[in-house]
């Protein structure tokens, strides 16, 4: 049976009865990212996958539907996120040796709560005309001057850059990080809006020379008729923590703690660690596997490659609030 798009109820939270051959999926991920990879988890072991699509309020959702809940695993994108579904309770650790060989340490929680599937990196997108080669290499170079009325950006309260912030944080400590976030601040060539998207367009537009940016954005823009000039119109360019590497993000997969097809759900998660899902995981979405010997797309390759920041995701997520304050209080986006 082919994989049917599951309805959970928002109002009637009690479960449907646990079937064998299913399993419930709540996906921060749109689901024509992840629906290749149900259609193979399916054809490989009979099992339907049911997924909802829930952009908004699942740890809330998750909360209120409790023991009752059908959810048996979410899929999200963030270390933010997955590190709240962890704080509010809402799943459990799983002890697996298959996941625990295939997804490494640095890209799955201490406690086996949740396990990394994909990984992006946090680059700079470069314009091809005004910028030169290894003009830009770190992080810490943003807030040069020499970039003044150059630099754009999203708005800095988003997930991406709190994230890059909480990391730059962690290399460096309070004071340090205040300093090169004025820096970067005062280096914009506008006040941060939209997208990562955006911000190519408007180095294209010749707005700026330099954005911040995900790396499967240029994937996407690539794919796009209408916005592969944009994407034509820059490099990337992977930038690091002095004496470190370039950051990166994850997505991935946690069980719940109601799961009611629990073994269902962990064949799942172990497919989705499995070469096979990986390299489809990487191949649709343009992003980094993360087990160790599965190649990536070949766009994805064509990128170059670059050392990854060692720092724990863990240790960053925890240093967000602060983060985020630190943003806040340089006014960053106003």
């Amino acid at each position: 049976m082919n994989t049917r798009i599951f309805l959970a109820l928002s109002t009637a939270l009690v479960a449907a009865p646990a079937l064998a051959d299913e399993v419930n999926v709540y996906s921060h991920r749109q689901p024509e990212l992840v629906q290749p990879l149900f259609d193979a988890f399916t054809a490989e072991t009979g099992i339907n996958v049911n997924v909802a699509f829930v952009e908004k309020g699942m740890v809330e959702r998750l909360v209120a539907e409790g023991s009752r809940s059908p959810a048996d695993l979410v899929m999200t994108v963030d270390i933010a996120r997955l590190q709240q579904v962890v704080e509010a309770g809402v799943i459990q650790p799983v002890e697996d040796p298959a996941l625990e060989a295939a997804v490494p340490a640095s890209f799955r929680d201490p406690a086996n709560q949740w396990f990394g599937l994909t990984s992006r990196a946090r680059i700079v997108y470069a314009s091809r005309d005004r910028v030169a080669d290894g003009e830009v290499t770190t992080y810490e170079d943003l807030a040069d001057p020499k970039w003044k009325g150059r630099i754009c950006t999203r708005s800095f309260t988003s997930d991406y850059n709190v994230a890059l912030t909480a990391a730059y944080l962690a290399h460096h400590g309070t004071e340090a990080t205040t300093a090169w976030l004025e820096g970067v601040k005062a280096n914009l060539a506008k006040k941060p809006e939209g997208n990562d998207r955006s911000q190519v367009k408007s180095i294209w537009a010749g707005e700026c020379d330099i954005s911040l940016g995900n790396t499967y954005y240029m994937g996407q823009m690539v794919a796009d008729p209408e916005q592969k000039a944009w994407a034509d119109s820059v490099r990337i360019v992977f930038p690091t923590f002095e004496g470190q590497g370039t950051h990166m993000n994850i997505s991935g997969v946690a069980m719940t703690k109601a799961a009611p097809n629990r073994d269902n759900a962990l064949k799942l998660m172990e497919f989705l660690a499995s070469d096979e899902a990986q390299a489809i995981y990487a191949e649709t979405n343009h992003e980094f596997p993360v087990k160790d010997g599965v190649k990536r797309s070949a766009l994805v390759e064509s990128w170059g490659d670059f050392t990854a920041d060692p720092i724990n995701l863990v240790d960053v997520s925890n240093l967000r609030p602060e983060a985020l304050k630190l943003i806040e209080a340089v006014n960053f986006d106003g």
